[in-house]
């Protein structure tokens, strides 16, 4: 017994498994070392498989030298709208490493097994925080759709606006800083005016050496905030996920 494919379906699977799989090396949460390069081989043609008789009606006359300048597309793709989606996820991780920067934790470096970096604890906290809350609220689902939608927007045949992802990337940007403010804003306010009272406070009795109190009191003061900031974070993460499937879409968007 035999079993064949057209040429198109091969072609497209082909392709569209290679913007899938440029897309899984750079889109959390599917983007950490935790996930195999096999695994991440197999999950791209999982994508790609129940779209292919959608993708093989859409496939150009590619022979030779096209045939490999359009896998080069779909990586180009792939990997832009995984950046997308990992641009705005990054702000969370920002926001840690705001809360190490001024609650006195940046001196203190933890090794990422998962990146093979160097990375401040709060930072790292908060990261794994959101891709655990990620997987709990089935926001990965979400974000899975959203590239499947980038299928049909942006079928094999047609080419990626550089334009829109320049302003998307812009956009992106300011919105990642924006984000992590908005997260670590109200801790960090705290930490200056404590900063501002231990200033005062040396002023009135030298003796004191109040500078010396700083270091211990800005550690329980982040310690206690950032556990009772922590009741945001899901739904800064819903936000950011939201941002991110339509950042993916708009991209994908013809003209």
């Amino acid at each position: 017994m035999s079993f064949a494919l057209p040429t198109a379906s091969l072609i497209a699977l082909a392709l569209g498994s290679l913007r899938a799989a440029a897309w899984l090396v750079l889109s959390p949460p599917f983007s950490t070392r935790s996930i195999p390069g096999t695994v991440k081989g197999l999950l791209s043609i999982v994508i790609a498989l129940p779209v292919m008789p959608q993708l093989a009606e859409k496939v150009p006359n590619l022979d030779g030298a096209g045939l490999i300048l359009g896998a080069g597309e779909q990586i180009v793709v792939g990997a832009a709208l995984g950046f997308l989606t990992a641009l705005l996820f990054a702000a969370v991780q920002a926001a840690g490493s705001l809360l190490d920067l001024f609650g006195g934790f940046s001196v203190a470096f933890a090794f990422d097994p998962l990146s093979n970096t160097s990375t401040s604890i709060f930072g790292r906290f908060y990261n794994l925080l959101a891709v655990t809350l990620l997987f709990v609220t089935d926001g990965h689902e979400m974000v899975l759709r959203g590239f499947q939608q980038s299928y049909t927007a942006l079928p094999l045949d047609s080419t990626l606006s550089f334009a829109t992802l320049d302003r998307l990337i812009t956009g992106g940007l300011a919105e990642m800083f924006l984000a992590a403010l908005q997260i670590a804003g109200p801790i960090i306010a705290v930490m200056f005016v404590a900063d501002i009272g231990l200033g005062l406070l040396n002023r009135v009795a030298p003796s004191l050496n109040a500078f010396s109190l700083g270091f211990p009191l800005k550690i329980l003061l982040t310690l206690s905030l950032a556990g009772i900031a922590i009741i945001v974070l899901p739904q800064a993460v819903r936000t950011l996920i939201t941002h991110g499937v339509e950042a993916m879409i708009t991209l994908t968007k013809p003209g």
